[in-house]
């Protein structure tokens, strides 16, 4: 299989675009224990250097390991290896670890969680600044 290259795949290709590698060496990564669940992910400088990589490239590879529950995002912080799910039907002496994603439910409803607390933090800020604009209308 070829790897790294850039722009559009061609129907049926096997060969990974340049997003597509970053995601899977931190995949990799994670899964061999080499990046534990918590551990800050390099910076996106970091894997620019390392890959060859444009800012988009590895924008979507963070993208993709966040989409499967591998990373997740702390605004102002950066991005973490999430935290594997606890709450599964299977014994957890028995649940393969390595090739499971870290985080993946758990880790989506946190970073939806943290997400709308902004949003509502926004609309009430929307909602005081309207309140103080209608005070201040005569009619």
């Amino acid at each position: 299989m070829t790897t790294g290259r850039q722009g559009r795949r061609a129907a049926g290709s096997t060969v990974l675009l340049t997003f597509e590698v970053i995601a899977e060496a931190l995949r990799g990564r994670i899964r061999s224990g080499g990046l534990k669940p918590g551990d800050a992910l390099p910076t996106q400088a970091v894997l620019m250097r390392e890959f060859g990589a444009s800012s988009l490239s590895v924008q979507k590879a963070m993208a993709l390991l966040k989409r499967d529950g591998y990373a997740i995002s702390r605004p102002g912080k950066g991005a973490f290896v999430a935290q594997p799910d606890v709450d599964t039907d299977e014994d957890p002496g028995t649940q393969e670890v390595g090739n499971a994603p870290a985080g993946g439910m758990v880790a989506r409803v946190e970073e939806l969680e943290l997400v709308l607390a902004q949003t509502l933090e926004q609309l009430a800020g929307l909602r005081a600044r309207v309140d103080a604009l209608e005070a201040g209308v005569t009619t």
